[in-house]
């Protein structure tokens, strides 16, 4: 079996899938981004990002020449490859992996490789957001031409495979593959570091902490979440930004006058694990649109800590069991939000009840899972 895998540009949620199945089987990665993604400028965070973890380490891969004007992984245009059919011709696979089909590149091997090469899709999308009118059915006209191109699909979880058969796919073509992180590299004890983080932003070592970790931006909501924070007067609790975003300068302004508010800026991967063990709660608020998972909440369980979670997130109906490893709340409600919060808050003496049942939660959901449902699926699939 030789598997060619087509996806954008690497990242610490793919790259370890890649090295184990190259462990069983011969896969080429194919980045479409080109060479420069390496280094790249992210608009949600406003600055180039290069992750400090190796991502290229253990498995094949070719760069392939990008010549989009404007290239990225933000837009249809942004990935935009001549070369690209023919590198993957060259190759000669038996199976093509794609992740996401929209871009320009990406759309054309699937339309090229139809009834050629058996082709395997992997997505995240879903349909909390609810659009309707005109748009949402031509939307709904375009995905069900796409997605009957590809022979099988690999979802990430419930909300997803909702969204998969809404647009045509049949339950014998759709294959659980969990939406993963690096568990193990966030479950080592990090509580020096953790411990040094809190008492460099004068927090007490019994105060408790609600973090934030992402994108500053207006789809995660984290004014909402500090305007619930300050409006409810907790003592000795503290609220942690850790990113950048659009919308840093007026969260700093919102919270000037709090001494319980802190920021951090963008945290690399080598010392995220620290920063969430340096929390009590973590809270990823969303509101949306294209909260697709929020993988950030994974990592959280994985470092031991109960999460809030909107029901916007695209995890939370897999990962969050209410009263048992955090609480779900209602996107964009802050009263909702606070209520949900005050139950987690005044749980203090459970919250690490809670967090050891969020770290036992997400075990199952990893990379040897996702990697063992890929090899099991080409090899009872391919053959058909």
């Amino acid at each position: 079996m030789r598997l060619a895998i087509i996806t954008t540009h690497p990242i610490q949620y793919y790259a370890p899938v890649f090295k184990l199945l190259s462990q069983s089987i011969e896969v080429m990665v194919f980045y479409t981004w080109g060479e420069e993604a390496q280094q790249k400028f992210d608009p949600g965070f406003g600055k180039t990002i290069a992750w400090d973890i190796p991502l290229l380490d253990g498995y094949p891969y070719q760069w392939v020449k990008n010549t989009a004007p404007n290239p990225g992984s933000h837009h249809f245009k942004g990935i935009v490859n001549p070369d690209l059919i023919n590198q993957v011709k060259n190759w000669q696979p038996d199976a093509i992996l794609i992740y996401g089909w929209a871009y320009n590149s990406h759309l054309k091997v699937i339309r090229h490789f139809k009834n050629k090469i058996p082709l395997y899709f992997r997505g995240d999308s879903t349909l909390l957001d609810g659009q309707k009118g005109i748009k949402n059915l031509l939307r709904s006209l375009v995905l069900r031409w796409v997605y009957s191109h590809v022979n099988y699909v690999f979802y990430v979880g419930t909300n997803n495979k909702a969204y998969f058969q809404k647009y045509g796919l049949k339950s014998d073509q759709l294959f659980f593959a969990p939406h993963a992180i690096d568990n193990n590299r966030f479950e080592v004890d990090r509580s020096q570091e953790a411990t040094n983080i809190r008492s460099g932003l004068g927090i007490k070592p019994d105060d408790r902490v609600i973090l934030f970790a992402g994108k500053l931006e207006e789809k995660k909501s984290p004014q909402m979440l500090l305007d619930a924070f300050l409006s409810m007067g907790i003592p000795n609790a503290h609220l942690l930004f850790v990113g950048n975003g659009p919308l840093e300068n007026s969260l700093k302004a919102s919270a000037a006058d709090s001494e319980k508010v802190h920021f951090l800026p963008f945290q690399n991967q080598s010392v995220m694990p620290a920063i969430y063990q340096s929390c009590n709660i973590f809270c990823l608020p969303s509101k949306g649109p294209n909260e697709t998972w929020g993988l950030a909440v994974n990592e959280a369980m994985a470092a031991g800590r109960p999460v809030l979670v909107s029901d916007k997130c695209g995890c939370a109906i897999d990962l969050v069991d209410s009263g048992i490893n955090g609480e779900m709340f209602e996107a964009g409600s802050r009263s909702s939000l606070i209520q949900k919060l005050s139950l987690l808050l005044e749980n203090k003496t459970g919250l690490s009840t809670l967090g050891n049942n969020a770290k036992t939660k997400v075990a199952s959901w990893s990379f040897e899972i996702q990697a063992e449902t890929i090899l099991k699926t080409l090899k009872n699939t391919y053959a058909k």
